[in-house]
């Protein structure tokens, strides 16, 4: 298997396990005091956004160069990297 296939795999497992946590935060937000329900969906939501939107550039990936890939990785990783960061902050606010 070459290297970009491998990259693509991994940010496809990646998205997997986001909607995993997507789906247990909006179960835990279910259990929150009616006051605060409106802001733990709303913070739900953009991240559900910017997974979804990970997930159009994942979809956008096709068979490059190794120079094209460079930027393609690049630009993907940091997009999953502010997911990341999006997923963690979502579950320590409703954990």
């Amino acid at each position: 298997m070459d290297k970009q296939t491998e990259d693509v795999e991994r940010l496809s497992a990646q998205m997997v396990e986001w909607d995993v946590q997507i789906d247990a935060l909006k179960d835990k937000a279910e259990s929150v005091p009616p006051e605060m329900k409106s802001g733990y969906d709303g913070a739900i939501a953009a991240l559900q956004s910017r997974r979804d939107q990970a997930a159009l550039r994942l979809q956008g990936i096709s068979p490059t160069t190794d120079d094209e890939w460079g930027d393609i990785k690049t630009g993907s990783e940091d997009v999953m990297d502010e997911v990341r960061s999006m997923v963690s902050d979502a579950i320590t606010k409703i954990a």
